[in-house]
């Protein structure tokens, strides 16, 4: 058991925290009972269990980590105090992850997949794309593509607010250019949402197969990305606001397009 935090493993999990880490190993790190049983029945590529024995008194997760022991899962066990330094919760379960991110390509992309695709542009926060990744997964949706600068999927706060379902959605990453190039011969559909758009979302029949393409908290689409969709819709607003919150208008239109399957 490992008892202290300067250990050059728990830093190397530490060290997960950042992007920069995240994205020159292609690992993450998860905690929590649910988040780490989701990824064990996605059968997501976990390379090690973090355990500390003293914080972990759930006989299921418990159960869990001998389940994956026995599969020779690598179990890492340590001090309550340092799976603490580990932890961003104000209750530690103690039971972690360091998982082995998975990325799709623009070619896996196919039309036979799910309720639709998901497109973001230059998607900023990272709880709102964990809040439309778990509304994708409610919904049915294949998956996420995420265009141009985008926040991390594997995120810590992403992790939370996507309530394990990061690992039952598609995850692309892609240039605008890439997209628009490989879009002409997708075979796909591609409507976006557009304040300025004359179309009611609920008006509007979408066609299959589908990508949604919604733009950045900020910006929205602009006039290429706009141009490049078959159609835009808007979502009618009544109060002083001047926008809904990005995962807010997803979820409207995702649930607007499985209420017409």
């Amino acid at each position: 058991m490992l008892t202290s935090k300067h250990n050059p493993a728990i830093k190397q999990i530490r060290a997960l925290r950042q992007r920069r880490e995240r994205e020159a190993t292609g690992l993450f790190f998860i905690e929590g009972i649910r988040n780490v049983t989701e990824a064990v029945q996605a059968q997501a590529p976990i390379e090690q269990l973090i355990v500390a024995p003293d914080l972990l008194r759930s006989q299921f997760a418990q159960d869990l980590v001998e389940q994956q022991r026995q599969q020779a899962i690598p179990i890492l066990e340590v001090s309550g105090e340092v799976f603490a330094s580990l932890s961003s919760k104000d209750g530690p379960q103690g039971l972690a992850a360091v998982v082995r991110q998975q990325w799709a390509s623009l070619a896996d992309v196919r039309p036979d997949q799910g309720l639709c695709w998901i497109a973001l542009n230059a998607i900023s926060d990272p709880g709102n794309l964990g809040t439309i990744l778990r509304t994708g997964d409610a919904v049915g949706a294949a998956g996420v593509i995420l265009l141009g600068d985008c926040t991390d999927p594997y995120d810590p706060a992403t992790g939370r607010a996507s309530m394990g379902t990061l690992f039952s959605q598609r995850l692309v990453k892609a240039t605008w250019a890439e997209f628009s190039q490989w879009f002409g011969q997708s075979g796909f559909n591609l409507v976006g949402a557009a304040d300025s758009a004359s179309s009611h979302y609920r008006d509007y029949a979408y066609p299959q197969p589908l990508i949604l393409l919604m733009g950045s908290e900020r910006e929205g689409l602009d006039a290429e990305q706009q141009a490049q969709c078959q159609a835009l819709v808007s979502i009618p607003m009544r109060g002083q606001a001047d926008s809904l919150n990005l995962a807010v208008a997803t979820g409207v239109l995702l649930y607007e397009i499985l209420a017409q399957r």
